[in-house]
């Protein structure tokens, strides 16, 4: 209980799964491991897909950022249906030292985000807690309602399914990093790099990855399943969609993308760009056959994507090519940036 970051799997198992209150028929899809959206079955055909993320509040990066944090890694998770998210609540439990004029522009921002991506704020709650002091400033939920049968959940990736990774590793781990601790990134890297790992701050969100992967029609997309990357990386959210699937996997180590910036930004910091928080990067399954059609739909947006492996049976287990050699992927939950981050607060680091 004591590491940062998501609680443990283990932990999440036995403690939390195990008691998720009444059992409702219409809950087609509950809490899982790898799952990034509960389903509601609602009248018509329909269904209420639904995801809930901590707020940020980062004064190192700023508030128009740590708002853009907030909204976006949400929308991220809605978006892994296939469908834009509509409807949202925010709690805000903010530090008593946040001034109102603060509030107003973050809350602005908020809105902005929001209303760009037509999304609706529907209520919350919002408070000022003495000693609150965390990066972390309340949680909030988006919603979407779409037809049943066209809203993806992880749960249904297949064997033999392909596996694609839109943009790059690692990008809002190096991102924050950079725009955290300028001065160190600048002395050690460049400025060349220190202004590449700022550039992908507003490369965070994966919304657009999504809704131009499956195209004007997600039953046909040969789609099965989506998942956002965000704590453990790129290797991490593959591992999290294959076990959510009941599947096994295939990674090829040197078909994973991976910039520059990241590369040395990672290094700098001593932490493995393919397992540390990667929101702006979303793991896709499609059907073998169709992978083609989906990566020339990214590119004619101008968004990057690699073909990186496969689904396989579950028998055969996740595992990771690398140097003509095969391994079973390691999976630890522990996300190394948390402590790289703070770590290098603590130092001291500029």
């Amino acid at each position: 209980m004591k590491e940062l970051g998501k609680i443990q799997h283990g932990f999440f198992e036995d403690t939390i799964l195990q008691n998720c209150g009444y059992r409702r028929n219409e809950v087609s899809c509950g809490p899982g491991f790898g799952v990034d959206v509960a389903v509601i079955d609602l009248p018509n055909g329909l269904a209420m897909a639904t995801a809930s993320d901590p707020l940020s509040l980062i004064p190192s990066l700023g508030l128009e950022e740590s708002a853009w944090l907030s909204v976006y890694l949400m929308a991220n998770d809605i978006a892994t249906t296939g469908h834009s998210a509509r409807y949202a609540q925010f709690v805000l439990n903010l530090p008593a030292h946040f001034s109102a004029t603060d509030f107003k522009t973050y809350w602005n921002y908020i809105h902005l985000f929001c209303k760009d991506m037509q999304i609706a704020i529907t209520g919350g709650h919002t408070g000022f807690i003495e000693g609150q002091n965390s990066t972390i400033a309340g949680g909030g939920t988006l919603t979407t309602i779409a037809s049943k049968k066209d809203i993806l959940i992880s749960r249904n990736a297949e064997s033999d399914n392909v596996l694609l990774v839109t943009k790059q590793c690692a990008i809002s781990s190096s991102a924050i990093l950079a725009m955290s601790f300028p001065e160190t990134v600048k002395n050690k890297l460049g400025k060349e790099i220190y202004d590449q790992g700022c550039g992908l701050f507003y490369k965070t969100s994966s919304v657009n990855d999504a809704l131009v992967a499956v195209g004007l029609e997600v039953y046909n997309s040969g789609i099965t399943a989506m998942h956002d990357v965000t704590e453990g990386g790129v290797l991490g959210a593959i591992y999290e969609l294959a076990i959510a699937s009941g599947n096994g996997a295939c990674i090829y180590n040197d078909r994973l993308p991976m910039g520059e910036a990241q590369e040395q930004i990672c290094n700098l910091f001593s932490i493995d760009p393919r397992y540390c928080v990667g929101a702006g990067s979303m793991i896709i399954a499609v059907k073998r056959g169709f992978e083609k059609d989906v990566v020339n739909r990214l590119k004619q947006q101008n968004i990057d994507c690699a073909i990186v492996g496969e689904l396989t049976t579950k028998e055969k287990g996740i595992k990771l090519i690398e140097d003509n050699k095969e391994s079973n992927l390691l999976y630890s939950g522990k996300d190394p940036y948390w402590n790289a981050f703070f770590k290098a607060y603590q130092e001291g680091l500029k």
